[in-house]
């Protein structure tokens, strides 16, 4: 078994944000040659996290966050002193990681989904860690 480790800069622009990162692990998915094994994503950030989701329909990514904004508002009764509790909140139900199963030196994903880094936080610059493992 092989494995290869890369970190991705994420810059984001706004307090919420999704940031499509597909393209960004198709890239070093190709470059590694691995041929059957699985991607191991994992945001090292208590106020980001990572998501797999619909890619078809942009208003997917509005309506996440949009329904994240009314499940988590901001809330002058959290305590944490930094005022971003609710970032923290949405990061531990998002997750903080995700596993993609590789075959054939390609994401085995459905049809419609991409995968997503997401700021809660912003904007500020954030790391992903793409952790690749497998036979070549």
């Amino acid at each position: 078994m092989e494995y290869i480790t890369r970190t991705l800069n994420i810059s984001t622009h706004q307090e919420d944000e999704m940031v499509n990162v597909y393209s960004s692990i198709e890239t070093i998915l190709k470059e590694s040659g691995i041929i059957s094994g699985e991607i191991t994503l994992f945001v090292p950030h208590t106020t980001a996290a990572i998501t797999i989701n619909e890619n078809a329909d942009p208003d997917v990514k509005k309506d996440m966050l949009y329904g994240l904004s009314k499940a988590f508002p901001k809330e002058e009764a959290f305590q944490h002193f930094e005022g971003n509790s609710h970032a923290h909140i949405k990061s531990s139900v998002i997750g903080v990681n995700q596993t993609v199963l590789v075959e054939k030196n390609a994401m085995v994903l459905g049809t419609w989904q991409g995968i997503y880094f997401m700021e809660f936080d912003g904007p500020r610059t954030r790391k992903l860690i793409v952790r690749i493992s497998g036979i070549k």
